[in-house]
């Protein structure tokens, strides 16, 4: 089949552990790629900082570039891989450059989608080139793919899921040990499953990034990162954990985007933070370093995506799988529709929203404390459900207070927690967790 069409001829920008897991990928299963693409996929060439580095595989059969930006000028290359990282500086240059070329372009950079994938989608158009990035939201599972082309006949409701693999080994290592964040971030770190500098991860810009991208795609919106509210792991504490369990829920980091329709067209929701999900969702069982995304079609009904978000081997099958399918022809819209069809929408107002909440506060141990904060729940017109109030957490000053609220606007609870700015009664900043909508 494959000596019919001549091959699929890529340069490779990026050697890292991905990059190599792709040559290994390539040369590996080689037959069965070649068979399911129709015609080989073959390397022509190579860029990386360093040449002298071993990275396990053999270079030596591909021409070496010390600059990547030559790599799109190259006449014998008819699609380049960008596996080098970063939003701007030298993979945005590339990507430009490969694109106005004419040339395919796969890339696992979420960071780069998430700022510049509507120019960059439109660039491809323009010259007739194809854009993939499966492997840019969820490492190996290929849930870009279910959305647009498994899902393509439904209006998908809601986007949501669990999208980073740090935050998520993090938060069950909690469940699991009872240590608190920072003991568990050093494991994680110790272990590889965080980096030295985690502020990515753990403060949900990573998870942010996947979210924007996913939400243009899942609603036909015109990406925008900038718009999404975020807030991270960080002061998620052992007690958090605990209380969450004794109450019937774990805790994830759940990015989710979502439309409303108002009298001046959709507005969209993206949204990005520690929540209590119900031990009976789909959701809670994913533990350790693993992803998993839930999209809610109007006639496929939930449709659930799992498996590694990360790693070498998942990250590079995402990859080879998107040159499978420019091996083969199939070079639709990368974002489903033609990017002058993406639609400009509105950031919803989160505050309006309905929705129950965990609320956590650690307080001084004295008399009238609690009077102070259920009138500030009275005040704002939140109405509680339960209230816990425990002894000291893990060592930390004061005495933890917890509610989890009746469903009620996300505003009230928001107005509350900055009526009691600046007390004396809290020797901390309150947290705040949404609980996930089934």
């Amino acid at each position: 089949m494959s000596g019919t069409k001549a091959p699929l001829r890529l340069a490779i920008a990026g050697l890292g552990t991905v990059g190599a897991g792709v040559l290994r990928l390539l040369t590996e299963n080689r037959d069965l790629i070649e068979a399911r693409a129709g015609r080989a996929i073959a390397v022509t060439a190579v860029s990386a900082r360093d040449r002298s580095r071993d990275r396990g595989v053999d270079l030596s059969a591909y021409a070496w570039h010390d600059d990547m930006a030559e790599l799109a000028a190259r006449d014998d290359i008819d699609v380049v891989v960008e596996l080098v990282g970063g939003a701007d500086g030298p993979a945005l240059a590339l990507a430009r450059q490969a694109l106005g070329a004419g040339k395919g372009f796969v890339t696992a950079n979420k960071a780069m989608i998430a700022h510049h994938g509507q120019e960059l989608a439109q660039a491809a158009e323009e010259h007739g080139a194809a854009l993939r990035f499966e492997a840019a939201v969820a490492g190996g599972i290929p849930v870009l793919k279910g959305v647009r082309e498994g899902a393509a006949a439904n209006a998908i409701d809601r986007v949501y899921g669990i999208l980073n693999g740090t935050c998520n080994y993090i938060l069950t290592a909690m469940e699991s040990t009872g240590a608190d964040f920072g003991e568990t971030l050093a494991e994680a770190q110790a272990k590889g499953f965080a980096e030295a500098d985690p502020a990515f991860d753990i403060d949900g810009v990573d998870a942010a990034h996947k979210l924007a991208i996913l939400a243009a795609l899942s609603f036909g919106a015109e990406i925008d990162f900038g718009s999404v509210e975020i807030e991270g792991i960080r002061r998620v504490c052992a007690a958090d954990i605990a209380q969450a369990d004794a109450l019937g829920y774990v805790v994830r980091l759940i990015g989710v985007a979502d439309i409303e329709q108002s009298e001046n067209g959709p507005r969209l929701l993206q949204r990005v933070r520690p929540c209590l999900v119900a031990k009976d969702h789909p959701l809670a069982p994913i533990d350790g370093p693993t992803n998993a995304v839930v999209a809610e079609g109007n006639f496929s009904g939930r449709l659930l995506f799992q498996g590694a978000g990360a790693g070498d081997g998942p990250t590079a099958s995402a990859v080879v799988a998107d040159l499978i399918d420019l091996a083969r022809g199939d070079t639709g819209a990368p974002f489903s529709v033609p990017a002058a069809q993406l639609v400009a929408m509105p950031k919803a107002d989160s505050g309006a929203r309905e929705s129950r909440s965990y609320i956590r506060f650690m307080v001084a141990d004295r008399p009238g404390v609690l009077a102070e904060i259920t009138a500030a729940m009275r005040d704002a017109g939140v109405s509680i459900q339960s209230l816990i109030q425990e002894g000291e957490a893990n060592g930390t000053e004061g005495v933890l207070v917890a509610m989890v609220t009746h469903t009620g606007p996300v505003r009230c609870v928001r107005d509350a927690v900055a009526m009691l700015e600046g007390s004396e009664s809290l020797v901390d900043e309150p947290l705040v967790m949404p609980i996930l909508r089934s």
